[in-house]
């Protein structure tokens, strides 16, 4: 699924990484299936060859290895978001796998959002994390610089 609106957005975003030479990592392969559904028929393919008609759920085992790979030497890690519908085991394998690189890290970690946390939890990981926020949105502004409204109210 693309969303059209952004793609100037996330082409801007590759361009200026590589500038900087940032090094950005996308999936490289997809756990899909025919519906959203733990009887789904599912399979792994590369991104290029998902199917039009089936939907990606999850990132791949190869994936989960280029991901963790980049990890390894990381100092700072700050993730806001599951990987897949983690709800459902059958598309929860590349979320957790990424929970324990994270966990495996000796990187300062710190996790963003409610489902995230809710899978690092399911992960029985949470004590290794440096730092986990429910907050997704507001997570995510704060990492921006902006200041959040409950905090600008303490200010009057």
């Amino acid at each position: 699924m693309v969303e059209m609106d952004l793609v100037e957005t996330a082409a801007s975003i590759l361009k200026k990484a590589a500038e900087n030479g940032i090094k950005f990592y996308l999936p490289v392969d997809a756990v899909v299936a025919d519906r959203m559904d733990s009887k789904a028929n599912i399979k792994i393919v590369p991104t290029q060859e998902i199917p039009s008609d089936w939907m990606a759920l999850d990132i791949g085992p190869a994936t989960v290895l280029l991901y963790s790979e980049a990890l390894y030497d990381a100092k700072t890690i700050i993730w806001n978001g599951p990987l897949g519908v983690f709800e459902i085991d059958a598309f929860s394998r590349g979320t957790i796998a990424i929970v324990r690189s994270v966990a495996d890290s000796h990187a300062l970690s710190i996790v963003g959002g409610g489902d995230t946390d809710v899978a690092v939890h399911k992960s029985g990981e949470a004590e290794r994390i440096s730092y986990i926020s429910t907050g997704g949105g507001a997570f995510l502004a704060l990492m921006e610089g902006k200041t959040l409204p409950a905090v600008a109210a303490l200010d009057t």
